[in-house]
């Protein structure tokens, strides 16, 4: 679960944060998943599915825990689920399914139904060398804060790379 933020996360963090920030109220998240690579394999693990439950449920919990207007103290949270299937057949290739249900004006309802398919592994490979070159650029930068007599290195590099990341 603690790996890049490339896919289905991704594309979660950014659809409840463009809601909620829209003052439209997430009710419901169903999220299914299923893929043959290794990632497929080693999710078939109760731990490491766990791991990846816990993740991608951390994204919903912090669109709900940044809007106290929507989501007051002591209410209800959304209704997530989250299963991901091993279909060794599919090889590399990663199936993505997200319904989204929201609640809108006057009790009405919204439904956002969403399909994705990518290979995984290509997904993942340019986030690699972008994680390598930024880790690079910020090992290079220093700070002043006596208007250049003196030198610092830049200390914030894991909070810049965390924006590729999960966890």
């Amino acid at each position: 679960g603690d790996d890049f933020k490339s896919g289905q996360t991704k594309m979660k963090s950014a659809l409840i944060e463009f809601f909620v920030a829209a003052g439209i109220k997430p009710e419901c998240i169903a999220s299914y998943n299923h893929l043959g690579n290794n990632d497929g394999r080693n999710l078939a693990s109760p731990k490491q599915f766990r791991s990846k439950e816990i993740t991608k449920s951390n994204v919903v919990d912090d669109m709900v825990g940044s809007n106290n207007i929507l989501f007051p103290e002591g209410s209800q949270k959304p209704d997530h689920c989250i299963v991901i299937k091993y279909l060794p057949y599919v090889g590399d290739s990663k199936r993505a399914m997200d319904e989204y249900l929201f609640q809108i004006f006057m009790g009405g309802q919204q439904s956002v139904v969403m399909h994705n398919t990518c290979e995984d592994s290509l997904l993942a490979a340019p986030l690699i060398l972008d994680l390598a070159i930024m880790t690079e650029l910020c090992q290079r930068i220093e700070i002043s804060t006596d208007e250049g007599q003196t030198y610092e290195p830049m200390r914030n590099v894991l909070s810049i790379l965390s924006y590729l990341l999960k966890a």
